[in-house]
This record gives C-alpha cells, structure tokens and sequence, in this order.
C-alpha cells in the first residue's frame, strides 16, 4: 500500500521555516521533535515530508546554500570589477544581520570535513557557488586561471575574515583588515 504523496509546496514552506529554524539554533538541534515543536508539526508529518533527518538536514543545507548563492549572486551582476564584487561580498556577508546564517555555514563547513562522503554535494559546491561568479567580476579580457586565482584568493579572504569575526566579535579590527585588503585589489 503506498503512502499519501508528499505536497511539495508544503514541504518547501516546511523547509523555509526548518531552515530558518536551523539558523537560529544551530545543526545540532535539527532533531525530529524540537523542529517539529518550533515549525508547529508532528514528527510523522516531518517524516512524511523529508524521510529520515538526514535528509531533512541535507534539505536544509542545500535551502541554506540556496540562498546564500541567491543573495550573492545578485550583487556580483554588473561592470566588470573584481574589487567591487569583493567589496559587496564582504559588506553583505559582514553584516550584522546575516552573523546566524554564517554561524550556521561555518559549523556545517566543519562538518563536512570530518565527514567528506556524507557531505559531498556541501564540499563540491562551496567554493564553486561563488568562484564562477568571482571570475565573471572580472572581465572576458583576464585569463581564466589568473581569474580563478584571484578568485580563490578573494574567496579564501573574506571567508578568514567571516570566521574571525564571528569567532571575536572585534568589528573594527576585522573591518580595518578586510578594507586593507579590499584596497590591494
């Protein structure tokens, strides 16, 4: 006997509100019934939606790149400019307001290191979500290897620079280093 079919636009308004869920409270509390509580659910009715948690948790991370990327994406549209795109990058994933959401990336980044193979899709696309569009930024006219390395070296900087600020909390010294290097560029 087969189940009743899953409403997609259910579980993508399930998904939205689990995954803001998530950014507020952190991976380690995306357990059947604390998200069921929180998104005003049954168990049974998560089950149905996602099968097991960790698809519901894969559901969530590939929500959370989703918009990630969405945002970004928006800002590297434009002229040619590889300082600007970093600029705008660094202002929008700095900003007070999106602290949770990167809390929440970082902690699954760490994740998916110590465990490569569950976490494959997250690894494949994390550098690639934002390396293409870096590489854009910068013009037809660069060689894309020289654009690729820019871009890596644009990527790898901002994320050190998220990380320790989120990890300090110390705005202006974070911000005095990052605006040193977005002037190099």
């Amino acid at each position: 006997m087969a189940g009743r079919p899953v409403d997609h636009r259910r579980r993508a308004e399930l998904l939205d509100a689990i995954t803001d869920y998530a950014v507020a409270q952190g991976f380690s509390e995306l357990t059947w019934r604390p998200v069921a509580a929180a998104v005003g659910v049954t168990s049974n009715t998560l089950v149905h939606h996602f099968g097991t948690k960790e698809q519901m948790f894969q559901a969530v991370l590939q929500r959370l790149r989703e918009r990630l990327v969405a945002a970004t994406s928006d800002m590297l549209v434009g002229p040619a400019d590889l300082a600007a795109a970093a600029r705008s990058t660094w202002e929008w994933t700095s900003a007070p307001q999106r602290a949770q959401e990167f809390r929440l990336f970082f902690a699954v980044y760490g994740r998916a290191l110590q465990a490569p193979r569950q976490f494959s899709d997250f690894l494949d696309q994390v550098v690639s979500d934002w390396i293409g569009s870096l590489c854009t930024a910068q013009g037809p006219d660069v060689d894309p290897v020289t654009a690729a390395r820019r871009a890596t070296l644009v990527i790898a900087t901002i994320r050190g620079l998220l990380l320790d600020l989120l990890a300090t909390g110390e705005h202006d010294r974070v911000h005095d280093a990052a605006e040193a290097f977005l002037e190099s560029l």
